[in-house]
C-alpha cells in the first residue's frame, strides 16, 4: 500500500481507484409511527464527492447511518453497483464528528486498530498522508482537535475504502483548522478516487468540497445541485457565493411536501 502525502501536494495526481458507486432506490426509514426518510432515490456515481445538507432532524444523518450499516431501512434498497450494499461493508469507512481515538493507545496503534499482520508500514504511510508522520508515538491526549481528526482520517484511509462516509467530522474545529482539513480531505479524495458522502450543516463547506449538494427536506430529496466549480476551488468566488445562496435560500424557504427526484444523475 502506498499513500501520497496530500499535506504537501497542491496538484492532484492520477486517481488510484474508481470508488464505490451507490444506488439508493426508494428508501424509507421509520421509527415506530414516525417517518424519518420517505422514498429517497439517489444515484451516486463511482468517485463522486456528494455533500448532504439540511435542517436538524431532516434525516441526513439517518441516511448516512443506513449506508454505514448502523441502521436498517424500513423499505427500499441500497446497492453498491449492482450488489446489495451489505456485501460491500469492508469497502466502507465512517468518520464521525469526534475522532473516537482510544486514549490508552498511541497514535500509530489507533491508526492500525483492528488490523492483523504487517500493518505498521501501512499505518506510517497513512499518517504521512495526513501530515502526522512525526506524531506516531504520541498519545492522543497530546494532540489538538484537528490533529485527532487527521488521525481518524488516517485510520479510515488505511483500509483503502471505496466509500468514505463523513458525519460532520469538522464541526467541532476552529475556522482555520476546518479550512485546512477541508483541503486535506479534498486532496486525498482527488488522489485516491474513493466515493464520498459528507453530511454537514455548513453550506459553504458543502459547496467548497462537493461535486454535488443534496438537500434533505422532511426526509425527502428537496434539491440536487451540481457544483460546476473548477478545482482547486477558489474561496470567495462569485459563482461559489451564488451556489451557496441558492442552497441556503432553499433551506430557509422549503418548497413544501412535493419530493424532488433528480434526473441529471439518474
Amino acid at each position: 500500500m502506498t499513500f501520497n502525502n496530500a499535506a504537501s501536494n497542491t496538484a492532484a495526481p492520477a486517481r488510484l481507484n474508481a470508488g464505490t458507486p451507490l444506488l439508493i432506490n426508494g428508501v424509507t426509514k421509520r421509527y415506530g409511527q414516525r417517518t424519518i426518510l420517505s422514498d429517497v432515490h439517489l444515484h451516486i456515481p463511482a468517485g463522486q464527492f456528494v455533500a448532504v445538507v439540511g435542517r436538524s432532524g431532516c434525516g441526513k444523518s439517518t441516511l448516512l447511518r443506513l449506508l454505514a450499516g448502523l441502521e436498517q431501512a424500513s423499505h427500499g434498497e441500497l446497492l453498491a453497483g449492482r450488489a446489495p450494499l451489505h456485501q460491500a461493508r469492508d469497502d466502507i469507512r465512517l468518520m464521525f464528528q469526534e475522532a473516537r481515538l482510544l486514549p490508552w493507545k498511541r497514535v500509530l496503534d489507533n491508526v492500525g486498530l483492528g488490523l492483523r499482520g504487517e500493518w505498521r508500514t501501512d499505518a506510517h504511510q497513512a499518517l504521512d498522508a495526513v501530515g502526522l508522520s512525526s506524531r506516531a508515538a504520541d498519545w492522543p491526549a497530546a494532540l489538538s482537535g484537528g490533529q485527532k481528526q487527521r488521525v481518524a482520517l488516517a485510520r479510515a484511509l488505511i483500509h483503502r475504502p471505496g466509500l468514505l462516509l463523513l458525519d460532520e467530522p469538522l464541526g467541532a474545529l476552529d475556522a482555520l483548522t476546518r479550512i485546512d482539513m477541508q483541503g486535506l480531505i479534498e486532496s486525498l479524495w482527488l488522489q485516491q478516487g474513493f466515493t464520498v458522502l459528507l453530511v454537514t450543516h455548513d453550506v459553504s463547506e458543502a459547496v467548497a468540497l462537493a461535486d454535488r449538494v443534496i438537500l434533505i427536506e422532511d426526509g425527502r430529496v428537496g434539491l440536487d445541485v451540481a457544483i460546476d466549480l473548477p478545482r482547486p476551488r477558489r474561496r470567495g468566488s462569485a459563482r461559489q457565493a451564488e451556489l451557496e445562496a441558492q442552497v441556503l435560500e432553499r433551506i430557509l424557504t422549503p418548497a413544501g411536501d412535493t419530493p424532488y427526484r433528480s434526473q441529471a444523475h439518474a
